[in-house]
C-alpha cells in the first residue's frame, strides 16, 4: 500500500510540474521582456503576450517550402517533444517525481542536443540561405557550449558520487557539500553555457521577433503560423528548464520531498517561482546593461565559460584528493 501511494504521488508530482512548466514558460518570456522594458523606460508589452502570440500563430495556416521534406515538417514535433521530456526530468518544486530514476544529467544533455541537432538538420534540408546559416550557428557554437557543460556535469557527480538530480538536489540541501570554490565557478560556467544555449547573448544582428537558440532566429524564418508557435514554445521552455535547473543543482532549497504532504506542495510552488523569477530579473538586467558584441566573440565567451568549467573540476579533483 505505501509503495502504491509513493507511486501515485510521483505521478501526480510530475503532472503538476509538466502543466507548470508549460504554462509559465511564455509567461516567463513575457516577464523577461517586461522588465527589459522597464529599464529601459518604456511600459512594455503584457506579461502574457506571448500566450497571445502564440494562440494567433496556431490559428493561421502553415506556409511550408515545396522541396520540404518528412524531417523538415516533423522536426518541430521532434524538437519540442525532446525539449519537454528534458524538462520533465528537471525537479522544479519537489523531488522523487514519477521520471527521477531517470533524472540524469547525462540523459538531460542529450536531450538537449536532440533538440538542437533535429532544427539543424532541418535548417540544411529546406536548402535556403536562412536555414543554412542558423544550422551553422547553431552547431558552430554547440562545440563550444557542450564540453563546458559536461565539465560542469563531471563536477557535480565527482562531488555528489551520482550524476541524478534528485540526489545531487537531496545532497546539497542537506548541507553535505559545504562552500567549496568548485561550485562557484561551476556556477558561473553554467551560466554562461544557458545564455548562449537560449540565444540570450546579444550577438550579431538583432534578432526581430523570436529570441529563440544560437541563431535559430534564421531557423524559425522558414517556418510558419501553427509550427512557428511550436518553435517559440520551445525556445521559451528550454529557458525556463535551464532557469530552473541553475536553480535545482545550485539551491536546492524549498524543494518538497515525496513524504512531504500536500501544504508542503503548496509552500515549495512560490519558492520556485521566486528563484526562477531572480534569475529571470538577473538575465533582463545582464541583456540590458551588455552591449552588443560581434559574432565571432561568442566562441571566446564560450571558451571562457569552458576555462571556468575546467578549473572547477581540477579543484575539486585536488581537494578531494588531499583530504
Amino acid at each position: 500500500m505505501r509503495a502504491a501511494l509513493t507511486i501515485a504521488i510521483g505521478v501526480a508530482a510530475l503532472l503538476v510540474h509538466v502543466a507548470l512548466m508549460l504554462a509559465a514558460a511564455p509567461v516567463l518570456v513575457g516577464a523577461i521582456r517586461w522588465v527589459q522594458a522597464r529599464l529601459a523606460g518604456r511600459v512594455g508589452p503584457p506579461v502574457l503576450q506571448p500566450w497571445r502570440d502564440l494562440l494567433r500563430l496556431a490559428r493561421k495556416q502553415p506556409v511550408l517550402a515545396e522541396n520540404a521534406s518528412w524531417l523538415f515538417h516533423a522536426a518541430p514535433i521532434g524538437a519540442f517533444a525532446a525539449t519537454l521530456a528534458a524538462a520533465a526530468l528537471v525537479p522544479a518544486f519537489a523531488l522523487g517525481m514519477a521520471s527521477a530514476p531517470f533524472a540524469d544529467l547525462l540523459a538531460l544533455v542529450g536531450l538537449l542536443a536532440l533538440a538542437r541537432c533535429t532544427l539543424a538538420l532541418a535548417g540544411l534540408d529546406i536548402g535556403t540561405a536562412f536555414g543554412g546559416i542558423g544550422a551553422s550557428r547553431v552547431l558552430l557554437f554547440a562545440s563550444f557550449a557542450e564540453p563546458a557543460m559536461w565539465l560542469v556535469v563531471f563536477t557535480r557527480a565527482l562531488l555528489a558520487g551520482t550524476s541524478n538530480l534528485d540526489a545531487i538536489a537531496l545532497l546539497l540541501r542537506e548541507g553535505g557539500t559545504g562552500p567549496r570554490v568548485s561550485l562557484g565557478l561551476a556556477l558561473v560556467a553554467i551560466v554562461a553555457v544557458a545564455i548562449a544555449e537560449n540565444g540570450r547573448l546579444p550577438a550579431g544582428q538583432p534578432a526581430t521577433g523570436l529570441e529563440l537558440a544560437m541563431g535559430r532566429d534564421a531557423l524559425a524564418l522558414e517556418y510558419s503560423g501553427r509550427t512557428l508557435a511550436l518553435l517559440e514554445w520551445t525556445a521559451a521552455l528550454k529557458l525556463l528548464l535551464w532557469l530552473t535547473l541553475i536553480g535545482t543543482i545550485f539551491a536546492p532549497f524549498g524543494l518538497a520531498t515525496p513524504s512531504s504532504g500536500l501544504l508542503t506542495w503548496l509552500l515549495a510552488l512560490p519558492v520556485w517561482a521566486l528563484k526562477v523569477g531572480l534569475l529571470a530579473a538577473a538575465l533582463a538586467g545582464f541583456e540590458s546593461a551588455i552591449a552588443r558584441m560581434r559574432l565571432f566573440r561568442v566562441p571566446e565567451f564560450l571558451g571562457i565559460a569552458l576555462l571556468l568549467a575546467l578549473l572547477a573540476a581540477v579543484f575539486l579533483f585536488i581537494g578531494q584528493g588531499v583530504t
